[in-house]
């Protein structure tokens, strides 16, 4: 990839569901610092250490399935159903989808949401132009983490 950078091929290197460790391991050699790490990131695996190493590296953290990935052997709960979620999207007047999408784009990451329903879409998209108080952004920490369960993935 770098020889790719290098002849101008490629405008900048990315990973995909690098830890902390592996990426550490990869700065040490790497001639190009990695651009992005594509992660799985919501509510319920909101990756504290691996959004801390970006925020000290400058890599950027694109969130994968960023509204949970219900029915999936990992998870054992349906983000979007999470009380805390669910509590802010009522005093917001928006959707629990729409809460934890801002969620993840107010820590800095960008999200690639997947939907095959026009409506949700037009709502996912409908993420930019307001924002969650400080006071209900910090009941995200109430949230009961996904590498708590399984251990420390990050």
């Amino acid at each position: 990839m770098e020889k790719l950078y290098d002849a101008g091929k490629a405008r900048a290197i990315g990973v995909s569901n690098f830890s902390t460790k592996k990426l550490s391991d990869l700065l040490v050699v790497a001639r190009v610092r990695p651009a992005v790490n594509q992660v799985e990131c919501h509510p319920g695996w909101q990756q504290t250490k691996l959004h801390n190493f970006y925020q000290s590296t400058g890599i950027h953290l694109s969130a994968y399935s960023p509204l949970g990935s219900p029915g999936t052997p990992w998870m054992n709960s349906n983000v979007l159903q999470e009380p805390v979620i669910t509590s802010i999207a009522n005093k917001l007047g928006k959707t629990p989808a729409q809460v934890a999408l801002c969620w993840n784009i107010q820590m800095g990451h960008s999200v690639l949401p997947k939907s095959l329903n026009e409506e949700r879409i037009k709502q996912n998209l409908d993420v930019y132009y307001w924002s969650i108080p400080d006071d209900l952004l910090a009941m995200f920490t109430e949230i009961k983490q996904l590498l708590l369960l399984y251990g420390n993935f990050e």
